[in-house]
């Protein structure tokens, strides 16, 4: 799935943009799902929900918070999503490169272009996905980076997906979930699944991560001590 949102101050810009686009996506798994009027609305809305957006189109000349101002806000938050500049100069193509963007793209973006460019981008999400955890809630579709992810604990019917920026229910079952990602991620009670990886310190009966206390029961104490120690010393 790949989800596609297009800033540009100027809505002919972006209606032309949205035109091409829907050109060459594929209608089932592909979409474009938000478009932003301004760079602001664009950094404010993408640190409210990591991980929703997959491409960004970014118009370089806007009004306030231009183009390559607001992919560096961007970076600052989140270094992996996939930026492309857009814009009717070809000046600021050194600076593109500064910010990370994935491509340059000058107005008026051909169809061809946007072959070639979605076709690198999906050949970039399958390397990925082995790598990332998406999840489905009332707020919308989420993907979260497995290096990201602290924990999982569950709550009744529902898992809760624990990150430093925040948690993120939905509904699941923590088994499923341990099925999935060992060996990556290891159960240290019945109610929480740990990444190794992000465990600050191992307790006598808890492990901390993200500065929280976890318990640690004596079922999977001695397995989830040694797999965590072991991540600690050599990863």
């Amino acid at each position: 799935m790949l989800r596609i949102a297009i800033c540009d101050d100027e809505i002919a810009a972006r209606d032309m943009l949205r035109i091409q686009l829907e050109k060459v996506l594929v209608e089932s798994t592909e979409e474009i799902v938000y478009e932003f009027s301004s760079g602001v609305n664009a950094v404010s809305w993408l640190q409210k929900h990591p991980g929703e957006i997959d491409l960004l189109f970014l118009d370089v000349e806007m009004d306030g918070l231009n183009g390559m101002e607001t992919a560096k806000k961007i970076r600052a938050f989140d270094k992996d999503l996939s930026l492309v500049f857009v814009t009717g100069y070809a000046d600021y193509v050194f600076d593109g490169y500064h910010a990370c963007a994935l491509d340059y793209l000058l107005k008026p973006v051909s169809e061809q272009k946007l072959r070639e460019l979605l076709h690198r981008v999906r050949e970039k999400q399958a390397e990925e996905e082995t790598e990332t955890f998406f999840i489905k809630n009332m707020d919308g579709t989420w993907r979260f980076r497995l290096r990201d992810i602290l924990y999982f604990y569950s709550d009744r019917r529902r898992v809760i997906l624990v990150t430093r920026n925040g948690q993120y229910p939905f509904y699941a079952k923590l088994d499923d979930i341990e099925s999935r990602l060992s060996p990556q991620f290891v159960r240290i009670h019945q109610r929480y699944l740990v990444n190794p990886a992000n465990v600050d310190h191992i307790g006598k009966n808890f492990i901390t991560s993200g500065g929280v206390d976890l318990p640690c029961s004596k079922r999977y104490q001695e397995t989830a001590r040694h797999h965590i120690a072991r991540t600690m010393l050599f990863d």
